[in-house]
């Protein structure tokens, strides 16, 4: 083989190799004095969720969500933020806000905070919802249950009925009887839990006939000041129809509000007796786990360099290396024809 066959196939082999570059590595032929900068990744790396007191109402609550929103790398543009409320039984969305994040440009982590406000009432699943250029690129939620067990403000107060084997929270005494009326005298122990005297309250003792549910009786008794830490008995009378069985209910108001309730069985029927049937359902107020729903943020893109190629990648051929070999290949043709 000729010198001149040698230099024309290795010219052609330049021109497939660079054309295979083109078709293989984007932005091979990019022209150099454009610079290509990609978007660093951002995820949700954390959720939190609480309340203000002020915010709990008797109908609603407002809770305070904290979503840290994570960036790396090369400054991140329009990057916005879905915050919703989903019950957590229908499955149907309540709320949501959406926070314009901005421009993200340090490494690290931004706090992003929202308010939702939804009904004082079973459970809901709280999805952050991330978003860049309108593409979604994350996303986590946490669930608040036990909404009911939150006390509203106006409601709120450091004195109950007391809970002792020693100490009941309602007794009862025979007072007088004769006839066909008894006359009982009521108690109820009250503690006061806080670290201020107690406010202006009342206990209202309610009869009910175990049988008709008919209220027999009813009388209210002013709570004096309790210290703090301490317990203090409420008294009163009332005076029932003999021979029968009653619920005896006790109700803690504070300016017209009910903030505690208590109940006893007052039997007075010597042949036949009734319990309370004392089973509750305690619920409280929770917020579970943290969950991510997305792929836990985007992978980390190497940063583009000046060339338009990438960072720790081998450079590119350019337009002109290609150029040159399609000049010397026409060459070595023409010379050939000669």
């Amino acid at each position: 083989m000729n010198r001149d066959a040698v230099l024309a196939t290795a010219a052609v082999g330049v021109v497939a190799v660079a054309l295979l570059a083109v078709l293989a590595v984007p932005g091979v032929l990019a022209d150099p004095a454009e610079e290509v900068t990609r978007p660093g990744p951002v995820d949700v790396a954390e959720m939190n969720i609480g309340y203000d007191d002020a915010a709990v109402r008797g109908e609603t609550v407002t809770l305070d969500v904290e979503t840290r929103v994570r960036h790396r790398g090369n400054p991140t543009r329009n990057v916005t933020l879905l915050v919703r409320a989903v019950d957590a039984d229908s499955g149907l969305g309540a709320t949501s806000e959406t926070v314009d994040v901005g421009t993200l440009e340090d490494d690290g982590e931004t706090a992003v905070r929202t308010n939702l406000t939804v009904e004082r009432e079973g459970g809901y699943r709280i999805e952050a919802v991330l978003f860049r250029d309108d593409e979604r690129v994350d996303e986590a939620s946490k669930t608040v249950r036990g909404l009911e067990a939150l006390t509203p403000a106006y409601a709120r107060t450091t004195v109950a009925f007391s809970d002792r084997e020693a100490l009941p929270p309602l007794s009862f005494s025979v007072a007088e009887g004769g006839g066909n009326r008894t006359t009982l005298d009521l108690a109820a122990s009250l503690t006061n839990a806080g670290d201020a005297p107690s406010e202006d309250l009342a206990v209202t003792f309610v009869l009910r006939q175990a049988d008709s549910n008919v209220v027999a009786a009813r009388t209210t008794s002013d709570v004096g000041t309790i210290r703090p830490g301490r317990t203090t008995t409420t008294t009163a009378s009332a005076t029932v129809p003999a021979g029968y069985n009653y619920y005896l209910d006790a109700v803690l108001t504070k300016d017209g509000v009910v903030v505690d309730t208590a109940r006893t069985a007052a039997n007075l029927d010597p042949t036949r007796r009734i319990t309370v049937n004392e089973t509750e359902e305690d619920v409280e107020f929770r917020v579970e786990d943290f969950e991510s729903g997305g792929t836990g943020g985007e992978r980390p893109t190497p940063a583009a360099t000046a060339s338009g190629g990438t960072a720790g990648g081998a450079p590119g051929f350019g337009v002109a290396v290609a150029v040159v070999a399609l000049l010397a290949a026409a060459l070595l043709a023409r010379r050939r024809e000669r």
